[in-house]
């Protein structure tokens, strides 16, 4: 699987719909870490998907650009926001165009998993403003629901044996390996949390790069998977929302 597997209307339309907009708490969290108390003039956020990540951008920015290789996250970014506060076009990471203005932030959403890190480096050279800021973050679904070991279990006996992780790059980025001119600045890992009802759960599941993949391939059709999430999942959540516990981590990397 690669980042063109996203490329999908039925993913662009989860994305936009079923993913919680957890982004804004890593945007608050980016404030409170590095005690950010003005908003920056222009920001990019490469690889934005359907525009959440974009969006908490914004909170933090007067103008934002989104870019995406996907032509499908583009358009879904098009449809739901506000065209007069947001620029969006279609680009690898690896080749966002020069701005008019260079950018004083650059977010990474799940992002480097697909990318080649010196391209996107040098890439990010260009369009960033000397002392730019580049935060690249993820977060991601735990085998953990808050005082619920029975998805534990599920997590680990049906779910990942069901739709295995598929491959992608996962190494961390230290000092060492970052091209001249840029210089970590603090690496942080942390949790989330988000309330699902079973429902919404489900919805939330079938945006995940496991489950698209077997559908991709015709594994499993979108009705097979949503049965069996609902047979298993069912006596987990009984009537209630359940609490999902997300893992998630910040890189605050400066752009000399």
């Amino acid at each position: 699987m690669d980042h063109r597997s996203f490329d999908n209307k039925r993913i662009a339309q989860g994305y936009a719909c079923d993913r919680p907009w957890l982004h804004k708490q890593v945007i608050e969290r980016l404030k409170s870490d590095l005690n950010i108390v003005k908003n920056f003039h222009n920001g990019l956020d490469v690889g934005c998907g359907a525009g959440l990540s974009t969006r908490a951008l914004k909170l933090i920015c007067d103008r934002v650009t989104g870019t995406d290789i996907s032509g499908e996250m583009i358009r879904a970014c098009i449809e739901n926001l506000d065209a007069s506060e947001y620029t969006f076009y279609v680009a690898k990471a690896e080749e966002t165009h020069l701005p008019e203005t260079p950018y004083g932030i650059v977010t990474a959403a799940g992002v480097i998993n697909w990318v080649d890190k010196d391209a996107f480096l040098e890439n990010m050279k260009l369009v960033m403003v000397p002392k730019g800021l580049l935060v690249i973050y993820d977060f991601w679904i735990s085998d953990r629901m808050q005082e619920n070991d029975a998805y534990t279990e599920w997590f680990h006996d049906f779910y990942l044996t069901e739709f295995p992780k598929p491959p992608r790059k996962e190494e961390v980025w230290w000092q060492s390996d970052l091209l001249e001119g840029f210089i970590i600045k603090d690496q942080v890992t942390y949790k989330m949390r988000h309330e699902f009802d079973l429902d919404a759960f489900i919805r939330f599941m079938m945006t995940q790069s496991n489950v698209h993949m077997q559908i991709q391939s015709g594994q499993k059709t979108e009705n097979e998977i949503c049965w069996q999430m609902k047979q298993t999942l069912s006596p987990i959540f009984g009537e209630i929302s359940q609490t999902l516990i997300f893992d998630a981590y910040s890189w605050y990397i400066e752009r000399q």
